[in-house]
């Protein structure tokens, strides 16, 4: 079986700052990310996970324990989560990507707008989604903890996640404390859409 390991970030720790502080990103992905990879490892041991890939363990997650939903999840989540971000990024979607987002929203601000009150109301910990739905669709949702829209156990919006922001409070608490809002309006700052549109492609190659 292949053992998961923690992926490098692609910038330093300190790269997003101000937005994303140092002190957060080394924590978040040394000791959080780090633990969901060593968990997921041990979880997987004496299963028939053995040459599927995790999305392909992920969209039959049903199939295995809690603690591979749990930290499966958590590697999967946030290592999308981590390619996503720049200190340089593609501030705004083209192509394609851009055309079906203001078709099926409106605008990009509209967009943001309903990510933003997807984050906010997601009770707890959690995510808030853009996905490919499996029917071509674009749509946002969000899930609890670190469940995501692959996994068949989520009864409505599955798909393939192109864009995920982490609204569980170790991702932002230590600058933005209790203030969620500040923490989902700085994401965009971050957020490279080049990468986005990538995750687009491949999202709507698999269809």
């Amino acid at each position: 079986m292949s053992t998961y390991q923690l992926p490098e970030l692609p910038y330093s720790y300190e790269a997003l700052e101000p937005h994303f502080d140092k002190e957060t990103m080394t924590i978040h992905h040394q000791r959080h990310h780090q633990a969901y990879v060593d968990n997921l490892n041990k979880a997987l041991e004496g299963t028939d996970a053995a040459g599927k890939s995790l999305e392909a363990i992920l969209k039959k997650i049903s199939q295995y324990s809690p603690a591979v939903r749990n930290n499966g999840g958590g590697h999967y989540n946030h290592s999308l989560f981590w390619n996503t971000l720049s200190p340089t990024p593609q501030t705004a979607p083209s192509g394609k990507l851009a055309e079906a987002i203001n078709t099926r929203f409106g605008s990009l601000d509209d967009l943001k707008a309903e990510i933003k009150k997807s984050g906010l109301g997601q009770f707890g910990s959690g995510w808030a989604w853009l996905i490919v739905k499996f029917n071509g669709s674009l749509e946002i949702t969000a899930t609890a903890n670190q469940d995501n829209p692959l996994m068949d156990t989520q009864l409505v919006s599955r798909g393939f996640p192109i864009l995920g922001v982490d609204v569980w409070e170790h991702a932002y608490y230590l600058k933005y404390q209790n203030k969620r809002a500040d923490y989902l309006d700085a994401f965009w700052s971050v957020l490279d859409w080049a990468a986005v549109e990538k995750n687009y492609n491949e999202a709507i190659s698999k269809l």
